[in-house]
């Protein structure tokens, strides 16, 4: 599987799309990847059986990313090969030796971003490495106890610039709180490599407003092209 327009990666994503009115308004607003989110609790949760069409409405270039959170890698495989979706994003739990059984998927994990949250970041894809588990991509969320991101907070940004800065960890996805207002400054404290938003261009929770998605993309690409 591969991932994204620009090789190994996206750079502008919009996740939580529950209906296929909104992905075909993502893809057409510009966005290089959309996340579909099967996490039961979450409030954009989309069923498996009605996410078949809305990852078929998904043109070719668009990465399908599968979120999920402590789920069974059987469940994982079954909807990657049903959906062909290009890169599993794990939100929960997950060890590293956990992710041993995901291994032949692309990996992204996700993590709650503080100010101690370097060291416990380098050693999980140390380990991961240790178990030849290759991460495409971590992503940084807000940390708020008790939640598994989708809240809506903002992560720290000068822990996340300290980590996209780190060269011996995978590429950088920000989240957490992202908008069309807040993203170019964003991207210029960080320097992600992509951005990630849900419910900075929702009307509900799972119902997108289409033109703030398209607002978020363009000030978004417009800010990783003069950085």
């Amino acid at each position: 599987m591969g991932m994204g327009k620009t090789g190994d990666m996206f750079r502008v994503k919009i996740c939580g799309v529950t209906n296929v009115e909104d992905a075909v308004a993502a893809a057409a607003a510009g966005a290089d990847a959309v996340g579909l989110n099967f996490y039961a609790r979450s409030r954009r949760y989309l069923d498996p059986r009605r996410a078949e069409a809305v990852a078929a409405a998904l043109p070719e270039g668009v990465v399908r990313v599968g979120l999920f959170v402590n789920a069974l890698p059987d469940f994982i495989h079954m909807l990657a090969a049903r959906l062909r979706l290009q890169a599993i994003q794990l939100h929960g739990d997950e060890t590293a030796a956990q992710l041993a059984h995901l291994a032949d998927l692309p990996l992204i994990k996700a993590f709650a971003c503080h100010q101690r949250a370097h060291a416990d970041i380098a050693d999980y894809v140390a380990e991961c490495r240790r178990q030849g588990i290759l991460l495409r991509m971590i992503l940084l969320d807000a940390a708020v106890a008790g939640q598994y991101g989708g809240t809506g907070q903002t992560a720290d940004w000068d822990a996340a610039a300290a980590l996209a800065a780190d060269r011996s960890l995978p590429p950088v996805v920000l989240a957490g709180g992202l908008n069309a207002t807040n993203v170019r400054q964003a991207i210029e404290r960080v320097r992600p490599a992509a951005v990630d938003t849900a419910g900075g261009v929702e009307r509900a929770p799972g119902v997108k407003d289409h033109a703030a998605m398209k607002a978020f993309v363009a000030a978004a690409t417009a800010a990783m092209n003069s950085t």
